[in-house]
C-alpha cells in the first residue's frame, strides 16, 4: 500500500508525449541519478516517483498532440552538485537539448546549483541542488 504523505503542497504532477517508449526512455534513467525510480506503467502513461507516483508521462487525454506550455518548468531535487552534472550529461546524451548548463544562477540565490533541459517533447525540466548551510 502507498502511504499519503500529506505534508506535500502538490500531489502530482504531468507533462504530455507523443511517443510513450522515448519518453521512457529518456526519463528512466536520468531521474534514476536523483534516486526517482518508474513506479507506475500503463499503456498510455508512466509515473516516477519515490514511494507514488509523482511525476507522470503520458499521452493526451483527448488524444490530440501533446504539446509544452509556455512558462512550465518542472524542476527535480538533486542531493549534490555531481547529481545535477549527471543528470544534465545523461539527459544530454539521451537526445534532451540544453536549457542552461549545470551552475550557480545569482539570480536564484547563492546556494543554487542546477541545470535546464528540454525533453524530445519540448517540456522543459530542472535539476537543482541547494546548498544549505
Amino acid at each position: 500500500m502507498i502511504e499519503q504523505r500529506v505534508n506535500r503542497s502538490i500531489c502530482h504532477a504531468s507533462i504530455g508525449t507523443n511517443d510513450l517508449q522515448r519518453a521512457k526512455t529518456f526519463y528512466q534513467p536520468i531521474l534514476a541519478v536523483l534516486g526517482i525510480k518508474l513506479v507506475s506503467s500503463y499503456e498510455h502513461a508512466i509515473a516516477f516517483g519515490k514511494g507514488y507516483p509523482e511525476f507522470w508521462v503520458q499521452q493526451p487525454f483527448d488524444k490530440k498532440l501533446a504539446s509544452p506550455g509556455n512558462g512550465v518548468h518542472f524542476g527535480f531535487v538533486a542531493t549534490s552538485m555531481e547529481q545535477v552534472d549527471q543528470f544534465y550529461d545523461l539527459a544530454l546524451s539521451l537526445g534532451g537539448k540544453c536549457n542552461g548548463k549545470p551552475g550557480g544562477r545569482t539570480e536564484y540565490g547563492e546556494p543554487y546549483y542546477g541545470c535546464f533541459i528540454i525533453d524530445h517533447d519540448s517540456n522543459k525540466i530542472e535539476a537543482s541542488y541547494w546548498r544549505l548551510s
